[in-house]
């Protein structure tokens, strides 16, 4: 394991580029840890190095994951994300707590959050629904990544099952005046993502709370609904 991670270090440093590098590091508000590799190069190296990846048993491949995980570089993190959701077939209910422990752990910055909870994180959801009762828990966290995982997790299941509607609405209350400008994008962003398929009802859910919902939230949310629906939730009289 530690020789394919050193293969992938030498060859995540070999593809830097500087300019790259200097434009993510302006574009989060935080202070993050990163090579500077563009997506198409990583893209390269993840399916270079999948070949070795699967056929790790898996307890195995969650230490390889960890291991990743803690170098907090951005693409080493979502190396093994996307290598984590790429065998979803092997999750098991409990695998939930490791999942949580890495999402508390790990990560740091809005890029990790989206990359783990709407592919990998949102897939064990959409696998065992019976979660949920544990992520809703997280929209009154401290933690401003947690809370904003409580919404974006859904954005993989509503794609395959309209059961979890009622769930985006229900953490979206809870979130509903939080402060945190990441926190309401999370949450806008996934009732958007809602809206391709349940347009009416998210309309309907928005328009009723148009009056207390920050603006920033709001425009995600209508973002791609037609003029006449955007004027009607944006006007509050």
């Amino acid at each position: 394991m530690r020789e394919i991670i050193l293969k992938i270090r030498k060859d995540l440093k070999f593809q830097v580029d500087l300019d790259y590098k200097k434009g993510c590091i302006n574009f989060f508000k935080e202070p993050i840890k990163i090579y500077g590799v563009r997506s198409g190069n990583l893209k390269e190296i993840g399916k270079k190095y999948w070949p070795e990846v699967k056929d790790m048993n898996k307890k195995d491949f969650f230490l390889f994951v960890e291991e990743l995980l803690k170098s907090s570089y951005n693409e080493e993190s979502g190396l093994a994300f996307k290598w984590l959701f790429r065998r979803k077939s092997e999750y098991v209910k409990n695998d939930f707590k490791i999942f949580e422990s890495w999402l508390k752990k790990y990560v740091t910055n809005w890029g990790k959050c989206d990359d783990f909870c709407t592919h990998a994180f949102g897939e064990l959801i959409l696998q065992f629904p019976e979660l949920i009762l544990k992520t809703k828990s997280w929209s009154k966290s401290k933690n401003r990544w947690l809370r904003r995982a409580s919404a974006i997790i859904f954005i993989f299941p509503i794609r395959k099952d309209k059961r979890f509607l009622k769930d985006i609405f229900a953490v979206s209350d809870v979130l509903l005046q939080d402060s945190d400008d990441l926190v309401q994008k999370g949450y806008g962003w996934t009732l958007k993502e809602a809206s391709n398929i349940y347009q009416k009802q998210v309309f309907d859910f928005v328009v009723k709370r148009k009056d207390k919902m920050p603006r920033t939230a709001l425009r995600y949310a209508i973002e791609k609904m037609p003029k006449n629906l955007k004027k009607q939730a944006m006007d509050r009289g």
